[in-house]
């Protein structure tokens, strides 16, 4: 077997004939002696001529290439369960690996299925009507389910990717995930996605439960069966042997029950920042470098700048995007972005965000391990409380940098609207100084990034959870509480679907062990 790379031009997709006469070359024999040939990755450069470069493998007669194949979904409605809490990508791809393994998940979701869930996101876009309990953060699908499906990890560090790259595939997204560099689904396509997964799941025994908001958790035993006990807030009670937690980084009242048991917890650091909203065709003409044509792929961003001894950087960016309300609870004004799968809005947005440890905020040390989801919820608040409403605190881009009051705005994404105000003085100073640094400083690796054209909107604060959930390395379960598996971004072991799809599946793999 040999792995080579080829360029073509980004209109051009290589035939067959083409890959295996590409093929013959690496390998050193006739085309018609290649026996199998297959793009492995496909990446996109813009340096010069415009060109998508494949990686491609090939074999030559009596060699096979590796094909990957799902393990199969067992029927697994007689067999002993799991609780499995939370319906994001953590929770959903736990419970498909369940069904491999021969156990029964049964999943609790406070929200609601992913089609009613449509309604409350709409009403949240148009009437400003906050559903705590169904949102852009939680319902079916999670997060991740409207707002984008990009699916950044590429590593194997955490796990076997191909096993949930080829299960998305397999539920309908693109085969082109599976060799994409930047793979991206879509938020118009994943609530089909996700609704096929729980298709998937009950129709091989396992349970889904909507509604079920888990307000306790109890260790249970009846002395040779240990396990646990799950008490809802609409008085159900669920009980297994084992639970998988996956809440998501956005249910603030799971570390508040950990919190009240004695149970472990830890501060982590996260970012915090501002969503930063172009014109798409802007971003275009400098990624592009001027060589823009209608049908190229909307362009991408990746920035990163240090600035007094923290990072700087674009997170979730969002080509041809929207930005949307990623609040959970009235009162506060939180940004997020997300891009059908065309990529064909007139923006792009991406968050701008700043790294926060603990030992930034000093006034927040009276509230010991919540020191940072305490400030970042006073962030979140202040940005409400200057609009006293969903409307975004908003300014041009380099009015931001220079303290100086916007004179109108430009048209944005943000359906709930935006709001000009004084963004400077909204976000706290030392956050503020550094992204005042790092627009600069990007204006430097995009020449014409750094412009009134452009948007600036607060707050982008949930990039990640500011608490973890430690848990033993060897077993996964948390310190002292056998049975009980913390994982995906709520326990602070992940960041974005993929990689807590495959935390998902490490804490099903020690779950059914």
């Amino acid at each position: 077997m040999k792995e080579f790379e080829i360029a073509f031009p980004i209109r051009h997709e290589p035939f067959e004939a083409e890959l295996r006469t590409a093929a013959g070359r690496a390998l050193g024999v006739k085309p018609e002696r290649v026996a199998d040939v297959r793009i492995v990755r496909r990446s996109l450069d813009a340096r010069g001529e415009i060109l998508y470069r494949y990686r491609v493998q090939a074999a030559a007669q009596g060699e096979l290439l590796e094909a990957y194949h799902v393990p199969e979904y067992r029927d697994v409605t007689h067999s002993e369960p799991v609780l499995v809490v939370g319906g994001g990508p953590a929770g959903m791809f736990a419970a498909l690996h369940l069904l491999m393994e021969g156990r029964r998940p049964v999943l609790l979701e406070r929200g609601k299925d992913v089609h009613s869930r449509k309604v409350d996101v709409a009403s949240l876009n148009r009437q400003q009507a906050v559903h705590p309990d169904s949102n852009y953060c939680f319902g079916e699908g999670g997060a991740g389910t409207f707002s984008d499906g990009k699916l950044y990890t590429r590593s194997n560090k955490r796990g076997d990717l191909r096993e949930v790259l080829h299960q998305l595939v397999a539920f309908g997204a693109p085969e082109s995930i599976l060799v994409d560099a930047h793979p991206h689904i879509g938020s118009d396509s994943l609530p089909r996605i996700v609704e096929r997964i729980r298709e998937c799941i009950v129709a091989h025994g396992g349970e889904y439960h909507f509604g079920e908001k888990v307000l306790d958790l109890q260790p249970v035993s009846d002395g040779l069966h240990k396990g646990w006990k799950a008490v809802c807030e609409r008085g159900s009670v669920f009980a297994a042997p084992q639970v998988i937690l996956a809440t998501g980084h956005s249910a603030r009242d799971i570390y508040r029950l950990f919190a009240a048991k004695g149970w472990p917890l830890e501060a982590k650091g996260f970012a915090l920042g501002v969503r930063a909203e172009h014109p798409q065709s802007l971003i275009n003409r400098i990624q592009y470098h001027g060589k823009y044509q209608p049908g190229m792929p909307a362009a991408e961003y990746a920035l990163v700048e240090q600035v007094d001894g923290r990072g700087v950087f674009s997170f979730c960016m969002c080509p041809g995007g929207l930005l949307v309300p990623a609040v959970t609870q009235p009162g506060e004004v939180v940004l997020n972005g997300m891009s059908n799968s065309m990529r064909n809005s007139p923006w792009a947005n991406a968050g701008i965000v700043c790294a926060v440890d603990p030992g930034d905020v000093p006034a927040f040390d009276r509230y010991g391990v919540f020191a940072l989801l305490e400030f970042q919820h006073q962030v979140e608040s202040a940005m409400f409380g200057f609009s006293s409403s969903l409307q975004a605190p908003a300014q041009r881009l380099v009015d931001f940098c220079r303290k100086k009051p916007s004179q109108g705005l430009p048209k944005s994404s943000y359906q709930p609207g935006v709001l000009n105000a004084p963004l400077f003085e909204l976000l706290p100073e030392f956050v503020y100084e550094r992204l005042r640094v790092a627009f600069a400083a990007f204006d430097r690796k995009m020449k014409g990034y750094y412009t009134n054209d452009a948007l600036v909107l607060g707050t982008e604060s949930r990039t990640s959870s500011p608490v973890r959930i430690p848990r033993d390395p060897e077993t996964m379960c948390a310190m002292g509480l056998p049975g009980l598996y913390p994982c995906g971004e709520g326990a602070g072991y992940a960041g974005g679907i993929t990689s807590s799809a495959l935390d998902g599946i490490l804490a099903a793999t020690a779950a059914a062990r």
